[in-house]
C-alpha cells in the first residue's frame, strides 16, 4: 500500500452507528490532496467475465465539495503506487462526486482508439434518480458497479439500481465516430437564401398610420380630486435642521437643510401642481412594418455535405478495455472525515451480494435499531421548521373538532343524509391529516 503525504487518512469506527470491532479508512483532512493505493491480488483482465466493483461511503460530516470514488489503475508497465497521483492512467473510474448543487456518480472508463492508440474518457449517462439524500443523510451507503462483457452496465445504490445503459449507445463521448462528418472544404453559396419568411414587397402603408403618435397620452376624463392642495409643495425644508457647526460656506456651498415630506400633504390626496395621469395611447400603431409571407426563393438552412470520416472506427467490444492491477483513492476534498470500507473486486454476483449481508447489512441494521421513534422525528422537524407546529395541530385539532360536531348534530335535529355528509367529511380530513404526518415523518 502507498500513501502520499498532503492528505492525512486514519482507520477508524464510524462517528455514529458504530458497529462493534468494524474498522473503516477515514479522509481526515480538508482542502487537501488525498491518494492511497493498494495491489490486487492478480490483474484483472476484461475476457468473458463481468466485473462487479463495490464499495460502502458515509459523508460523516455531509459534503460540501469533493468526491469520494475509486479508480481502477491501469496494468501498465510503470505502475509506480509510491508515485499514484491525478495522472496515473486508469481504466475506470465510479463513485459518487459533489459540488455545489450538482450530485454526480461517476462511470467513466478510458477507450483507447484502435487507428491512433489515443485514449479517450468516456462517461455515463446521469443517474435516473435524484442523489442528493445520499450526499446528506450521513449514512454509510453501497456503491455497486455490474459491467458485462455485452457491453451492458447497471449502477446501484443500496442495491437498488439508479442506472442502466450500453458502453455503445450509453456514454459521452460515444465509442465509435460517425460513419460521415461534415465536409470542411464545402461552403454555402452567396446566394443561398435561408429566410424562411420575407416582407410582402407589395404591402403598403396605410395612410392613417402615424408613426409619430405617441405611446402614452394625457387621459382626458381625468379629474383632479378634491381637496387637491395645489399651493403647498411636495416636499418642504426639515423645520429642526441645523447648520452643522464644521459647515465651510467657502468649501461646501450655501447650506440648505434637507427636504423631507411636506406634513400638510398627508391627509390630502396630493400637492403641487395637479397634472392630468397618462394612459396608453387608443390610437398608437408604432413604426409601420411590412407583413411577412413566404419567401419563394426558400431553400431552407444550409448544411455542408457529408463524406466519408477518414477517422471512423467500428469497436463492438469497448468491454474489452485495459487490464487494472490496482485499486485507489485520488481525491481532493473540503470536507473531511469521509468513511470508506469493504471494497471487493469479483465476478461473481453471489459473492459480492453475501460480502455486502455481511457487512453493509449488518451497519444498515445498527443504523435502523438507532432511528428515532415517530414523535422523535416530528420533534426534530418541528426543530428545524417551526411552521410544522401548524400542521401538527390541524392535524390534531381537526378530526376531534369534526367530531364534537358530528355528535352534537347526532343528537339535534340533523337529517340521515346530513349524517352520512359529515362522515364523509370527517373521514377526507381524517385520510388528509394522516399523509400530512406522514409526509413530515418522511421529510
Amino acid at each position: 500500500m502507498s500513501l502520499m503525504p498532503l492528505g492525512k487518512w486514519e482507520v477508524e469506527p464510524l462517528k455514529e452507528n458504530k458497529v462493534p470491532g468494524d474498522l473503516g479508512l477515514v479522509l481526515k483532512s480538508r482542502a487537501k490532496h488525498h491518494a492511497i493505493a493498494a495491489l490486487l491480488n492478480r490483474p484483472f483482465v476484461f475476457k468473458d467475465k463481468p466485473l462487479i466493483v463495490q464499495y460502502e461511503v458515509n459523508f460523516q460530516n455531509g459534503i460540501d465539495c469533493g468526491g469520494a470514488y475509486i479508480k481502477l489503475l491501469s496494468d501498465s508497465e510503470d505502475l509506480d503506487l509510491d508515485q499514484f497521483h491525478d495522472r496515473t492512467p486508469y481504466s475506470i473510474m465510479f463513485g459518487p462526486d459533489k459540488c455545489g448543487e450538482d450530485y454526480k456518480l461517476h462511470f467513466i472508463f478510458r477507450h483507447k482508439n484502435p487507428l491512433n492508440g489515443d485514449v479517450e474518457e468516456k462517461h455515463s449517462k446521469r443517474a435516473d434518480v435524484d442523489l442528493k439524500k445520499i450526499y446528506t443523510d450521513k449514512k454509510t451507503h453501497l456503491y455497486t458497479l455490474f459491467l458485462n462483457p455485452d457491453n451492458s452496465y447497471e449502477i446501484f445504490v443500496d442495491q437498488s439500481s439508479v442506472s442502466r445503459g450500453s458502453l455503445l449507445t450509453d456514454v459521452v463521448p460515444p465509442v465509435n465516430p460517425p460513419k460521415e462528418v461534415d465536409d470542411p472544404k464545402d461552403s454555402k453559396p452567396e446566394d443561398w437564401d435561408e429566410r424562411a419568411k420575407i416582407p410582402d414587397p407589395e404591402a403598403v402603408k396605410p395612410d392613417d398610420w402615424d408613426e409619430d403618435a405617441p405611446a402614452k397620452v394625457p387621459d382626458p376624463d381625468a379629474v383632479k380630486p378634491d381637496g387637491w392642495l395645489d399651493d403647498e409643495p411636495e416636499f418642504v425644508s426639515e423645520p429642526t435642521a441645523e447648520k452643522p457647526d464644521d459647515w465651510d460656506e467657502e468649501m461646501d456651498g450655501e447650506w440648505e437643510a434637507p427636504q423631507v415630506p411636506n406634513p400638510a400633504c398627508s391627509a390630502a390626496p396630493g400637492c403641487g401642481e395637479w397634472k392630468l395621469p397618462m394612459i396608453n395611447n387608443p390610437q398608437y400603431k408604432g413604426k409601420w412594418k411590412a407583413p411577412l409571407i413566404d419567401n419563394p426563393n426558400y431553400q431552407g438552412v444550409w448544411s455542408p455535405r457529408k463524406i466519408a470520416n477518414p477517422d471512423y472506427f467500428e469497436d463492438l467490444h469497448p468491454f474489452s478495455m485495459e487490464s487494472f492491477r490496482a485499486v485507489g483513492l485520488e481525491l481532493w476534498s473540503m470536507t473531511s472525515d469521509i468513511y470508506f470500507d469493504n471494497f471487493i473486486i469479483t465476478s461473481e454476483k453471489e459473492v459480492a451480494d453475501r460480502w455486502a449481508a455481511d457487512s453493509w447489512g449488518l451497519k444498515k441494521l445498527v443504523a435502523s435499531a438507532n432511528e428515532p421513534g415517530v414523535l422523535s422525528q416530528l420533534a426534530l422537524a418541528a426543530e428545524e421548521r417551526p411552521w410544522l407546529w401548524v400542521v401538527y395541530i390541524l392535524t390534531v385539532g381537526l378530526p376531534i373538532g369534526l367530531a364534537v360536531l358530528f355528535l352534537i348534530s347526532r343528537n339535534g335535529t340533523t337529517q340521515p343524509a346530513q349524517f352520512q355528509h359529515i362522515k364523509h367529511k370527517i373521514k377526507f380530513l381524517c385520510i388528509l391529516c394522516m399523509n400530512l404526518m406522514n409526509l413530515v415523518t418522511v421529510s
